[in-house]
C-alpha cells in the first residue's frame, strides 16, 4: 500500500499574505473576518481577475503556491471543497434578477456561481485534463477532498493530486447567519477556550495541499488516516478508540490533539466532553487565527502539518498548557454544529 504525503501548501487567509505561523503576531479575530488578498496582477490577467468570483482567484493564488512549494507541475487530479461555493456571485446574479425584472441579465455571475467553479478555474490555469472533482458537503467538504485524494493515492495509480478547501463571504448569506444566530451579534465576546455565548466569528479563505505517495526532503508529514461521519454510533470516547486502534494507536501515543474550536458555546459542549479523554495529551487549536467557515479544517491541516514539519508547536496555538516532548503523531478532530464530525490522523516522515 502506497503512502500520502503533504509535500506542498498555499494559503489565502484573514492574515497578512507573508504570515508565519512561527514568527508573526497574528490579527485579532472579528465576528466578521475578510480574508487579505494578495496581488493576483503575476498569476491572473487583469481582464480575467475583474470577472472572476473571489472564491476563484484565492482558489488558484493559493494552488499556484502549493504546487510551487512541492515542485509540483501536472498533478493528476484537482479535487476541491467547499461549503457555500462562489456564494457571492450567487447574491450577485439573484440581484439582478430583481432589479431587472428578470430581464436583460447577463449569464457571467451565473456562470460563474457554481460550485465547481474553483477547481475548474484552477484546471484551466494549469491546463490540467485529468480528473476534476469539487465535493460540498457542509463543514466535511474539505475532509471529502481529502478522504478521495487519499484513497487515490493509496490504492489506485495516482502519484500527484492537488487538493484545497475553499470558501467566501457574501454580504446577503452574512445578513442570514445574523439572523438565525449562526454568527454572534455585535457586542459580543469571541473567546475560543471559554465561550459564552452562541454564534461563530465567520470568515474565508482558501487552503490547498499537494499530495503526493513520493516522499521528498521537504515534506511536511505524511496522512495516516481520514475518517468523516455525520453522528457517532456509540459515544465520543468508544469511536475516538476505535478510530486509533484501527491505525495501531492507543491515545498515548498521541503526541498533539488538534481541537476546531470556534467560539461558539452550544458546540463546545462536544469539545469540553473529549477533552477529558485527552487531559494529558498537548492540545492545540487554529480558528482563533483562520476564523469560521465550512472549509476552515483545511487550516487547521496547514498549521497540523508545519508544527510537525518544524517540530514545534507555537504558544499562540496552544490550548493546554502541556508542552509536546516531540511531535510525531497528531489527531485532528472537527465537527460543527454538533454533526460533520471528521478524523484525521498524522505523523511525521
Amino acid at each position: 500500500m502506497k503512502n500520502c504525503y503533504i509535500n506542498g501548501i498555499g494559503n489565502v487567509s484573514i492574515q497578512s499574505v507573508d504570515f508565519d505561523l512561527f514568527k508573526s503576531e497574528a490579527a485579532g479575530i472579528q465576528i466578521l473576518n475578510k480574508a487579505q488578498q494578495p496581488s493576483y496582477k503575476d498569476l491572473i490577467a487583469p481582464a480575467m481577475s475583474r470577472r472572476m468570483a473571489k472564491g476563484v482567484k484565492m482558489g488558484i493564488y493559493a494552488a499556484n503556491n502549493a504546487l510551487f512549494n512541492a515542485k509540483m507541475v501536472d498533478p493528476q487530479a484537482v479535487i476541491v471543497g467547499t461549503g457555500l461555493g462562489c456564494i457571492e456571485d450567487s447574491e450577485k446574479f439573484l440581484d439582478a434578477i430583481i432589479e431587472n425584472d428578470e430581464q436583460f441579465l447577463t449569464p457571467t455571475a451565473f456562470i460563474q456561481s457554481t460550485h465547481n467553479t474553483v477547481a475548474a478555474q484552477i484546471a484551466l490555469h494549469l491546463q490540467c485534463k485529468a480528473y476534476n472533482f469539487t465535493y460540498v458537503n457542509g463543514a466535511n467538504s474539505f475532509e471529502s477532498a481529502l478522504f478521495d485524494a487519499f484513497m487515490q493515492l493509496k490504492h489506485f495509480n495516482k502519484e500527484n493530486i492537488l487538493i484545497g478547501g475553499v470558501d467566501e463571504i457574501a454580504p446577503y448569506t452574512f445578513s442570514m447567519y445574523e439572523m438565525i444566530g449562526k454568527v454572534k451579534q455585535s457586542g459580543e465576546e469571541v473567546n475560543f477556550k471559554n465561550p459564552q455565548t452562541k454564534g461563530i466569528a465567520l470568515a474565508e479563505g482558501a487552503t490547498f495541499f499537494a499530495l503526493s505517495n513520493n516522499k521528498t526532503n521537504n515534506s511536511y508529514a505524511e496522512v495516516l488516516d481520514v475518517m468523516l461521519f455525520n453522528a457517532f454510533k456509540d459515544d465520543e470516547t468508544t469511536e475516538i478508540n476505535t478510530f486509533l486502534n484501527k491505525n495501531n494507536l492507543s491515545v498515548t501515543d498521541l503526541d498533539v490533539v488538534f481541537f476546531g474550536v470556534n467560539a461558539d458555546a452550544h458546540q463546545q459542549e462536544f469539545y469540553n466532553r473529549i477533552n477529558t479523554v485527552f487531559n494529558e495529551i498537548p492540545q492545540g487549536y487554529y480558528q482563533h487565527i483562520s476564523g469560521s467557515y465550512d472549509t476552515a479544517s483545511a487550516f487547521g491541516l496547514k498549521v497540523a502539518a508545519e508544527i510537525i514539519q518544524k517540530q514545534a508547536l507555537p504558544k499562540s496555538v496552544q490550548y493546554n498548557n502541556i508542552e509536546p516532548t516531540k511531535i510525531e503523531k497528531v489527531l485532528m478532530i472537527n465537527q460543527f454544529n454538533n454533526t460533520d464530525f471528521s478524523f484525521v490522523l498524522l505523523q511525521s516522515c
